[in-house]
């Protein structure tokens, strides 16, 4: 259960959120206030596990209440939720202190989801492309960092090698094509000088994957490269 602390003086707009989250999406539990006065006051109270705002409000509005929080509070994740984002407004907010905003009008979904990444960030969980990560026997190669990583330990790749062992990966215990690696990363006008940088290439990534006998880079003569992975 997500503890959720809403500042948003449209009353309406207040129930209606507060009812998606808790009865449609479930798994929040909603704590409103109508100002940023008021949502200092809950916020002390109820030590929330993310604050969702609006900016523009009476008595106290959003970056007045943002700035207060962040005097003592560093931590909390909050989100402006606002029709507020123009430039100047966006990044007054990132200034005090604002992990994101959502633009309304919106639907409890996207909330949602917006709630979601926040929360994963602050807990440490990487959001990152998983098409980009192959797995290579013990090791893990993350391709748009250009890492391999085992047992804890990184070997960094240059961005040629890891753009040939990418293309190597997406066709595992397939052949690749000499010309096709070629035409993608080299100018084949001189096509010797292209086809002894390949050789090169692939000759570093034998010696970096020696280790791991589950995984060799072959070649099928006058054909291309194949990477086979026995595991």
């Amino acid at each position: 259960m997500i503890r959720l602390l809403l500042v948003e003086d449209d009353g309406n707009l207040a129930y209606i959120v507060k009812s998606s989250l808790e009865e449609i999406i479930e798994g929040y539990e909603v704590t409103t206030a109508g100002n940023g006065l008021e949502g200092l006051k809950a916020w002390k109270e109820m030590k929330p596990e993310i604050i969702i705002s609006d900016v523009d409000m009476p008595i106290m509005n959003g970056f007045e209440m943002v700035k207060l929080i962040r005097e003592t509070d560093k931590d909390t994740p909050i989100l402006f939720a606002s029709a507020l984002t123009t430039p100047k407004d966006v990044t007054s907010g990132y200034k005090l202190g604002v992990n994101n905003y959502v633009k309304k009008p919106f639907v409890p979904e996207e909330l949602d989801a917006h709630i979601h990444a926040i929360l994963k960030l602050k807990n440490g969980e990487k959001l990152r492309d998983e098409s980009n990560i192959f797995s290579l026997g013990h090791y893990t190669f993350d391709s748009s960092n250009a890492t391999l990583t085992r047992d804890g330990k990184t070997k960094p790749l240059t961005a040629r090698e890891a753009e040939i062992l990418t293309m190597l990966c997406k066709n595992k215990n397939n052949v690749v094509k000499r010309e096709n690696i070629l035409s993608e990363y080299w100018n084949t006008e001189d096509d010797f000088f292209a086809s002894r940088s390949l050789d090169v290439f692939v000759t570093k990534l034998r010696k970096i994957l020696e280790d791991e006998p589950a995984v060799e880079i072959r070649t099928v003569r006058g054909v291309g490269l194949i990477l086979s992975i026995s595991r």
